[in-house]
């Protein structure tokens, strides 16, 4: 399939509700598939809000395929491909803010988020694991990444799921709105869609971000999700704010027409960037340095 018909679902969860998220879910699944999507992608923690805090352990669940919560997406998955975001618990009783791609029938791939702000108005880290994996996953569109939020900040992982083979990134995040940045922007949503669109080209990828909407304990979530092509160019942009589901196709044969043009993949030297860091963390071992 060379024309992938996205559909971003800019939500306003309620906070610590499963039960109303899943049904805001299911509403807005059923008129994307209407309207021809492909593949819907909710923001992070989509299921659940952000602001938990102590309401984390009671909206945290397994992602196993009878569970009361994930079923009906499972089952929504075989109309439509999914992205979800919720709070995981695992065996242990740790907890992930957790990302999931869904299609067919099945959990194709889940990604827990692997950096965790605990700075200024963040505190994700007093309730929350990290994540240790960063992979790319097959789709029946071709090589996806999933990342979520802080994970995007950071170049590592981008480059980490580039070099594995992923065509399209997609980032789920719940920013909230900071600072002033040009006229009629907030600091916060200018910084976030120039990191989008920065790798979108450097990566030669479609980057797919969906943010969320709405307030949450004084937070204001600026919404404003974009799709970025291959070349950097901005494909489509959700209103700021508001609650929406705004569509858009991406012609996927226009990575290989930019990396024609660009060939950064082929070009890449992971041997070299392997190396390097070998020799950047040796020299920072405490037995490296001088006495």
């Amino acid at each position: 399939m060379s024309t992938l018909k996205v559909g971003l679902a800019q939500i306003y969860p309620r906070l610590g509700d499963l039960e109303a998220n899943l049904e805001k879910h299911l509403e807005f699944i059923e008129e994307a598939a209407a309207r021809g999507a492909d593949l819907v992608v909710f923001p992070e923690l989509s299921l659940t809000g952000y602001v938990l805090q102590d309401l984390t352990y009671e909206v945290a669940i397994r992602p196993e395929p009878d569970h009361p919560i994930l079923r009906p997406l499972l089952d929504a998955s075989r109309r439509v491909d999914l992205v979800v975001g919720f709070v995981e618990i695992d065996e242990r009783g740790r907890y992930y803010t957790a990302g999931a791609y869904l299609s067919g029938g099945q959990m194709v791939h889940r990604h827990r988020k692997v950096y965790l702000p605990t700075y200024g108005m963040f505190d994700e880290g007093r309730d929350m694991a990290p994540g240790d994996r960063v992979r790319a996953f097959r789709t029946r569109f071709g090589r996806f990444g999933l990342l979520i939020c802080e994970d995007f900040w950071h170049v590592s992982p981008p480059y980490l799921l580039w070099l594995d083979g992923a065509e399209v990134l997609i980032f789920t995040s719940a920013s909230p709105g900071r600072g002033l940045g040009i006229p009629g922007k907030l600091g916060s949503a200018r910084w976030v869609e120039l990191v989008s669109q920065a790798y979108a080209s450097l990566f030669t990828v479609f980057v797919i971000h969906v943010n969320r909407a709405g307030f949450e304990d004084g937070q204001n979530f600026w919404g404003g999700s974009t799709i970025f092509d291959p070349n950097g160019d901005l494909v489509v942009q959700g209103p700021y704010f508001d609650e929406a589901l705004i569509l858009a196709s991406i012609d996927l044969d226009q990575i290989r027409r930019t990396r024609i043009r660009l060939p950064l993949v082929r070009d890449e030297r992971p041997d070299l960037v392997l190396r390097e860091l070998r020799r950047i963390l040796g020299a920072s071992a405490p037995e490296a340095r001088d006495p």
